[in-house]
Order: C-alpha cells, then structure tokens, then sequence
C-alpha cells in the first residue's frame, strides 16, 4: 500500500509539472524610449501588438517597458541583436554608427510624402535595408515612417540660411552634414533629451518627428515651427524590430500571431501618420508657436546642399550606399 501511495504521489507530481510546462507563457520584453499613456504613435503600436498577441491565446505576452525605463535609446540596438532585449520600437539611423546604410532611412529629401514612404515599404531600397537588419540579428514586425519638421528658439527655418549660427540637433549623420555646410553647429543626442538641452540653451533648434515634438512637449521650449507640408525634408524609419534569437525560441504560432499583430500595427500606423502632423501643428499653435512651412523653393535649396554633402559622403563610405540612393530614388 505504501509503495503504491508513493507512486501515485510521483505520477501526480509528474502530471503537475507537464501541466505547468504546457501552459508556461513565453514573455518578450519591449522596450522603447517614447512616453507611454500619452498618445505616442508608436508607444500605441506596441500596446496594439501586445493585445493582439494575448487575445490569439497562444501562450505569448508581451510586457511593454516605456519611456527608456528597461534600456536608454542609444542602447536598444545593441542589447536587440545580442539577445538581451526582444523586441523594440526603434528610430533605425540611431543604429547607423554600427550599420552606416541606416543612415539611408534619414537621408533629406529621400522620402517627401506619406505616400512615397508607403510606396518605399515594398520597394528593392527596403528590401536592401531589411537584409542589412536580418544580417545584424533582427528582423522587421512592422514598418513606419514619421514624418518631421523643424523647431527653432530664434527664429522660423524655411531656407538654408536661416540655420547660420544656430545649435541643432539633426537625429543623424546625414541630417547633421547637410545642416552643418549650411552654417549649423550641431549636437547629437536622442530626441528624448531634446527638452532639456533647449531648457538650458545647449540647443537653439532640432529636427525631429511630429510624433516626438508632441510628445515630448517640445512647444514649451520653441518659438517657431516649420511643419512637414508638402515639402517634407525630414522623414524618418521607426519600425518595431524582434531580436532573431527571441523570434528562433517561438513555435510556429506564436511567430504567426506575431506577424499578424505586426500587420495590424503597421496598418494602425499608416492610417495615424498624416493626422500626426496636423496633431503637432494645432497643439505648437494652441501653445502660441508660430507655425510656418517650406516652400518649394526652399526645398530645393536644401535638397542641392543635401546632394554635394550628405548624398555625396554617403554614396562614397558606405557599401552599396549609391545603390541605396538610386534604389529610394527609384521608387515613384
């Protein structure tokens, strides 16, 4: 009798444990350096994500860690594709210091539109991006691009001229040489600091998405904005982004809800990005900033100092960099 009690026992114990096995939930940790619960696209696209990954019911949850509070901005990439970090929402140039062709993603002028950046998504430049992500160790669950504008303390930005002597902050290599032959100095940094390095006059103007100038709150620190328009100089890539080794430990259903989420995010996204720069111009003109845009003129100014600094550097040291161009150029 004791014998089979202590059987019995064992076989319950064993059951237990492969019950517990069986509903074991696999959680990935997302981390981004946007605010959280304060209408931030792409803070929005990641919540979406995890409540479409729950309700699938696949034993997959993803826990969303806001506002830099798991990993600072510049570190996600890195801690991405070592497999510390699973998933992030990430503006891809702040990469381009390990992978120089993301700088491609905020080259001035090569986007201009929403609807050109659409058209991008499916087009042979993306298709050269995406491999340079999958070979670093990540791969792609959703696409976005975020259009931007400029923010100044001294005076409105519209033609190259009206940079001289002013300290901006760019986002990027490529933005940062077009702005520095045009008279600029410049200093880098995430657009999380944007805020308080124009509190304490470290800048004096930046470029950053609508979305960040919002949510950011960066209408407390300027007197004048230059809005995307029609002449959208600054557009820039922010996808959500999954580690390979966190995507390789997911059976086929939990990648297949994955991809899903993703799809629907990125369609959240698409149907969000125009009504982002409306959002910005009424919130800086309801806190008393002067709102103004380019003209096409100005554009084109910009564009030909774009062509003999940026363009240029980056066609001549980065691999496949004219290829690059050519293929975004390309693109309808």
């Amino acid at each position: 009798m004791k014998s089979t009690s202590l059987v019995a026992l064992a076989s319950l114990g064993l059951a237990a444990a492969f019950s517990s096995a069986a509903s074991a939930e696999t959680v990935l940790r997302a981390s981004h350096q946007f605010p959280g619960g304060k209408g931030d696209v792409r803070d929005e696209m990641v919540q979406l994500m995890a409540k479409e990954v729950e309700a699938a019911d696949v034993d997959l949850k993803i826990q969303v860690y806001p506002g830099q509070s798991l990993f600072d901005a510049q570190e996600q990439w890195g801690a991405l594709v070592r497999g510390r970090l699973d998933m992030t929402a990430l503006p891809l140039d702040y990469a381009s210091g390990r992978h120089p062709e993301f700088s491609a993603t905020l080259m001035p002028g090569l986007v201009r539109s929403h609807e050109r950046a659409q058209r991008l998504n499916d087009s042979e430049f993306m298709d050269m991006i995406k491999q340079v992500i999958e070979e670093a160790g990540a791969r792609v669950l959703a696409d976005a691009w975020l259009a931007g504008g400029f923010a100044s303390s001294e005076r409105c930005i519209t033609s190259p001229d009206t940079v001289q002597g002013q300290a901006m902050r760019a986002a990027g290599p490529a933005f940062d040489e077009m702005l520095a032959t045009a008279g600029a100095s410049i200093a880098s940094m995430p657009s999380s600091e944007i805020y308080t390095a124009m509190q304490t006059g470290v800048l004096d103007g930046a470029n950053t998405s609508s979305g960040s100038f919002v949510s950011y709150r960066i209408y407390e620190q300027v007197d004048c904005l230059t809005a995307p328009g029609e002449n959208a100089l600054w557009f820039m890539y922010e996808p959500i982004l999954i580690s390979q080794q966190s995507w390789d430990r997911l059976n086929e259903e939990q990648q297949k809800a994955l991809t899903e989420a993703g799809q629907k995010a990125e369609e959240y996204f698409a149907g969000e990005a125009a009504a982002l720069d409306q959002k910005m111009i009424d919130v800086f003109e309801e806190n008393g900033v002067e709102v103004v845009s380019m003209s096409p003129e100005d554009y084109e100014a910009w564009l030909a100092i774009a062509k003999e600094s940026s363009y240029k550097t980056f066609a001549e040291n980065v691999p496949n960099g004219q290829a690059l161009i050519d293929a975004a150029l390309a693109v309808e």
